[in-house]
């Protein structure tokens, strides 16, 4: 009887879960939050699971329609799904975030994120390809890169002031430093102090090396590119530009949720407020 009422029950809870018709999915780096409803709207399963098994629980699913919030991961997420026959939505946190009921947590976000995936009126952001999701990883590589190599100009130029050594602003300033620096005859700096600063120049040369490394990138990626061509039309848009829109801009075409939607516009909103800070969203 224990065994008959054991599988009874496992039959009841299998029958339930492809009753399933919208989830909300938060993601996360280990411990994901899932939060399905039937189609009357009422719960059916609330629950965490741990990255390993988030594909296996969907693959038991019925296709249905899942929603995530446009963070990180969210792309590859939705990809992976997707292959799985389900309907994937990401929206812009800051659409979900209204639908927050009470204090913030996994299981509300959740829940938040199922309830605002099926909102007729609520935009979402088109699931970028691997091809853009790369090409924003080489603009970004490329971005810290010159970050770097204005850290280690101004450092150069502050530890060289320090003994009365200035030059004009520009590349050919730093490089009068440099030469000052690599001057056996110029005993105005240290030896400490030259041997630091060396090591600083090399570090220098090798950041330069591997900009232009990324900008052959970036070019090659452009010629490669039929929507990167196109943009590189309008006056003013170089291959730098180009590729970074076509790379960011999953789908530059009006949504369909209503005719004053701006092309671009809900991808404007796809990050949360850090991420739009820094450049970091994907």
């Amino acid at each position: 009887m224990e065994v008959g009422a054991v599988k009874g029950s496992r039959d009841s809870e299998e029958r339930a879960m492809q009753a399933i018709t919208t989830i909300g999915l938060d993601i996360a780096k280990s411990v994901f939050q899932v939060h399905g409803v039937d189609a009357g709207g009422q719960i059916i399963v609330r629950r965490q699971l741990k990255r390993r098994y988030v594909l296996t629980f969907f693959q038991k699913l019925s296709p249905c329609l899942v929603g995530i919030e446009a963070c990180g991961s969210a792309h590859h997420w939705s990809r992976e799904l997707q292959a799985l026959g389900h309907t994937v939505r990401l929206m812009p946190p800051a659409y979900v975030k209204p639908y927050v009921k009470r204090q913030k947590n996994d299981a509300t976000d959740a829940e938040a994120i199922c309830e605002a995936v099926t909102r007729a009126n609520m935009r979402f952001v088109p699931t970028k390809t691997p091809e853009q999701q790369s090409g924003l990883v080489l603009h970004r590589t490329r971005h810290l890169f010159i970050r770097q190599q204005t850290s280690v100009i101004n450092a150069i130029r502050a530890h060289l002031a320090e003994f009365g050594i200035v030059a004009p602003v520009g590349r050919h300033g730093v490089e009068e430093l440099l030469a000052v620096v690599a001057d056996p005859n110029d005993k105005r700096v240290p030896e400490i102090a030259c041997t630091c600063l060396s090591a600083l120049g090399v570090q220098l040369r090798r950041i330069k090396e591997q900009i232009l490394e990324f900008d052959r990138l970036i070019r090659a990626w452009h010629r490669s590119n039929e929507m990167s061509k196109r943009l590189e039309e309008v006056p003013g848009v170089g291959p730098v530009l180009a590729t970074a829109l076509v790379a960011a801009v999953a789908d530059p075409s009006p949504s369909d949720q209503g005719a004053t939607s701006r092309p671009g516009s809900v991808w404007c909103r796809s990050s949360t407020p850090v991420e739009a800070r820094t450049g970091l969203a994907i």
